[in-house]
C-alpha cells in the first residue's frame, strides 16, 4: 500500500464510504422471495427484494440472542444465572426442549438450546428472566431494532411463532443488520457453531438446525427458521481468509432451496470480495515540536480496522496522510494533528482516520528558554 503526504486539510474523522466502481458479475437466479448479502463490517454486497416485509420464523431468535449477549457482556446477566421456566414458557409449541414449569437451567444451557435446538420455550423463559415478562422483552427487541436502523421490523414475541393472530414481520435487510450486530459479540459463535451437544447433565440431546455447518466450508452460524406461513429462512454466517459474510434468505420454498440460495450468496461474496486491512505505519513516526520541552512527539493513527473491498480493486488501494511539518507546544496526548486517508483504485476516500499525538509535550517557559540561551552562549565561548 503506497502512502503520499499532502498539505493539512479539514476532515471528517471516522467517515466510511464504500465504492464499487468496478463492474461485478451478475448474481444467479434465487428461489427465495428475498435475500441480502452483507459483510460483518456492515457493508451491503447484494440485495434482492431486501426491503419486503416477510415473516422470519425462528430467525427472530437472532435478536433474542443479541439481547442475551448484550446483557451478559454488559454484566447485567451471567451465563451462570439460573433461569426458571414459567407456565407460559412451558406452553410453547414447535421446536422445544419440553421445559417444565418451575424447572431451572443455567442461562448458558438456555442459550445453547436456543442457538442449537431453536428452543421456543427457552427463548420465552430467557425473555422473562431478563425483562420480567415476554411483553417487556419484546419492547426491548423492537427498541433495539430501531436503534440498529431496522425500518421494516416488528417483533411480537421472542421466538418467531405466530401469537394470537399477530405475526413478526421483518426484512432481509433488517435481519442482516441484526446479524452484523450479533457478530460483534464473538462469544455467540461458541454456541451457533455447535453441531451436537447436550443439556440437563447429558440427558437431553441437541442437534443444530443449521445443517450448513456440515455442508458449507467456514460456516459459523447463525440461525434457521421455518413455519408454514414464513417458508424456509436463514441467516447464514461464514468466515474465510479473514472475511466474514452474512447471507440472509427469506421465504425459500424448501430446505434445499434455502441451502442453495444461501450458498450461492456466500460463494458470490467470497469470489468477489476480500477483507483488507490498511497499513498505516507510514503515516506514523515523530513530528518536530516547536518550543517544546521534548524536541519531537510521536504520531499515532486511529485503528484502521478492516475494509471489505472488491478483490480486483485490492491491489490498487493507496493511502495519503495530511500533517504539518511541525507542531507548536503545548501538545496534549490524543490531540488530533492530522489525518490519514485510505483511497481505492479510483482515488476515492474509503476511510479517514485521525493522526494523534502519542504523548504530552509541555511548552518551554521563560526560565527554560533563558537557560537554553545561556548554555548556547557558554558553548559558543
Amino acid at each position: 500500500m503506497k502512502w503520499m503526504r499532502r498539505a493539512l486539510c479539514s476532515l471528517l474523522c471516522g467517515c466510511v464510504l464504500f465504492s464499487q466502481a468496478a463492474a461485478l458479475p451478475e448474481m444467479g437466479a434465487l428461489k427465495s422471495k428475498a435475500a441480502a448479502l452483507y459483510a460483518a463490517d456492515g457493508t451491503e454486497l447484494y440485495a434482492y427484494h431486501a426491503d419486503e416485509p416477510l415473516q422470519p420464523a425462528s430467525v427472530t431468535k437472532i435478536m433474542t440472542m443479541l439481547l442475551i449477549m448484550e446483557a451478559v457482556d454488559s454484566g447485567r446477566a451471567s451465563l451462570d444465572d439460573m433461569v426458571t421456566g414459567s407456565a407460559h414458557a412451558a406452553s410453547m409449541g414447535g421446536t422445544q426442549i419440553w421445559l417444565k414449569e418451575g424447572e431451572q437451567l443455567t442461562l448458558d444451557e438456555m442459550l445453547k438450546a436456543i442457538a442449537v435446538g431453536s428452543a421456543n420455550d427457552c427463548a420465552v423463559a430467557v425473555a422473562e428472566h431478563l425483562a420480567g415478562s415476554e411483553a417487556a422483552f419484546v419492547e426491548q427487541m423492537n427498541a433495539r431494532a430501531k436503534e440498529l436502523g431496522c425500518t421494516g421490523t416488528t417483533f411480537v414475541n421472542a421466538n418467531g411463532l405466530d401469537t394470537d393472530g399477530q405475526k413478526t414481520l421483518t426484512t432481509a435487510h433488517d435481519l442482516a443488520l441484526i446479524s452484523v450486530e450479533l457478530l460483534r459479540h464473538p462469544k455467540i459463535i461458541d454456541y451457533t457453531s455447535i453441531w451436537m451437544d447436550t443439556i440437563r447433565n447429558g440427558a437431553f440431546g441437541l442437534a443444530n438446525t443449521n445443517k450448513m455447518l456440515r455442508k458449507y466450508d467456514g460456516m459459523i452460524g447463525l440461525k434457521t427458521g421455518y413455519i408454514s406461513e414464513a417458508g424456509f429462512c436463514i441467516s447464514a454466517a461464514a468466515e474465510r481468509d479473514g472475511l466474514t459474510l452474512i447471507a440472509v434468505v427469506m421465504a425459500a420454498p424448501d430446505k434445499d432451496a434455502r441451502t442453495a440460495d444461501a450458498s450461492q450468496l456466500l460463494n458470490y461474496g467470497f469470489a468477489n470480495f476480500a477483507a483488507y486491512t490498511p497499513d498505516v505505519s507510514a503515516a506514523c513516526g515523530d513530528l518536530p515540536v516547536v518550543l517544546g520541552k521534548q524536541p519531537t512527539v510521536g504520531v499515532a493513527c486511529d485503528d484502521p480496522g478492516t475494509l471489505t473491498v472488491q478483490k480486483q480493486q485490492e491491489a490498487g488501494m493507496t493511502g495519503a496522510f495530511d500533517s504539518p511539518d511541525s507542531i507548536e507546544a503545548p501538545v496534549t496526548k490524543g490531540e488530533q494533528i492530522g489525518t490519514a486517508r485510505v483511497l481505492d483504485a479510483d482515488g476515492k476516500t474509503v476511510r479517514e482516520l485521525a493522526l494523534r499525538a502519542a504523548a504530552d509535550v509541555e511548552r518551554l517557559g521563560f526560565l527554560d528558554l533563558f537557560g537554553a540561551l545561556c548554555r548556547a552562549a557558554g558553548g559558543g565561548a
